[in-house]
């Protein structure tokens, strides 16, 4: 198995909705997005299925490694020798790659956020950062572009916060910012123990609230000029707000289910936003 075939296999795996962004690119930023996809699920996975967080630390500092081997050229593992053309090819700077290994490190130190300026830096390293090295991937001429891919980073990231209130729980972490459960009267302990209410709601509706804005904010920052280039980041986008509106329609029970989207309506929302460019 070549390093390419392997970082599709683990991106087609995932049946994430970022795998179905990206399934109308030319064959070399498929290629690049594909390997930056599953760099970000390989140690993302470090972090999710390591029950002892030393190991996590570990393995987490042996990716720091081999990131550093990718000017060299001596990459070892297959998605980083993947990831080495693409960050040849697109001036993917090390530096933003190694902030996602920060974003991940944040999961080993901490299970909750004072409020929303602290998630905000988590919300970053973990997405906006991804975002911002996707828009090399893609390409832009206008500078502003960035902000978008910023914008839209956070919109991602706070909506699988929304989407995983539960799975977390379960994992005994709380993403939702303290202060804003102190302000809708929903406690830790009603999150871990999955208690629903309509506190609760209120909290979530004012999630989604936030995050619908971040969207609006990113694609209105989106100048026209590279808004075809940048067509991977608003497929996602349009599969991500119809997944809000899914669980806003259900009544916000992110406490006791998962909610997500069929993959052949995934493909057809990824379509039909391919085309309308």
């Amino acid at each position: 198995m070549t390093p390419d075939e392997y970082c599709q296999q683990k991106a087609a795996r995932s049946g994430s909705s970022f795998y179905y962004s990206f399934l109308f690119l030319p064959p070399q930023q498929r290629r690049a997005i594909t390997a930056l996809y599953a760099f970000c699920r390989e140690v993302d996975d470090v972090v999710d299925e390591c029950q002892d967080p030393q190991v996590a630390a570990t393995k987490l500092a042996w990716w720091r490694q081999e990131l550093t081997r990718l000017p060299a050229g001596k990459p070892q593992h297959p998605v980083t020798q993947a990831l080495q053309a693409a960050s040849t090819e697109f001036h993917l700077p090390e530096e933003q790659l190694q902030e996602i290994i920060d974003g991940m490190e944040m999961d080993l130190q901490q299970s909750r956020y004072l409020d929303f300026k602290a998630l905000s830096l988590y919300c970053y390293r973990v997405a906006s950062v991804v975002g911002l090295l996707a828009a090399e991937i893609f390409g832009y001429q206008d500078r502003k572009t960035q902000k978008y891919a910023h914008d839209l980073g956070v919109a991602f990231q706070l909506t699988n916060i929304i989407r995983d209130v539960g799975e977390d729980a379960r994992r005994g972490r709380i993403y939702l910012p303290i202060d804003e459960l102190q302000r809708f009267q929903v406690t830790a302990a009603d999150i871990l123990n999955a208690r629903h209410s309509d506190n609760f709601r209120r909290l979530m509706d004012f999630q989604i609230e936030r995050a619908e804005s971040y969207y609006a904010q990113a694609i209105g920052a989106l100048p026209a000029i590279d808004r075809r280039a940048q067509r991977p980041g608003l497929v996602m986008a349009a599969i991500y707000r119809t997944l809000l509106d899914e669980i806003k329609r259900d009544g916000c029970q992110v406490l006791s289910q998962r909610t997500s989207l069929t993959p052949i309506r995934k493909l057809w929302i990824a379509w039909r936003t391919w085309v309308r460019g």
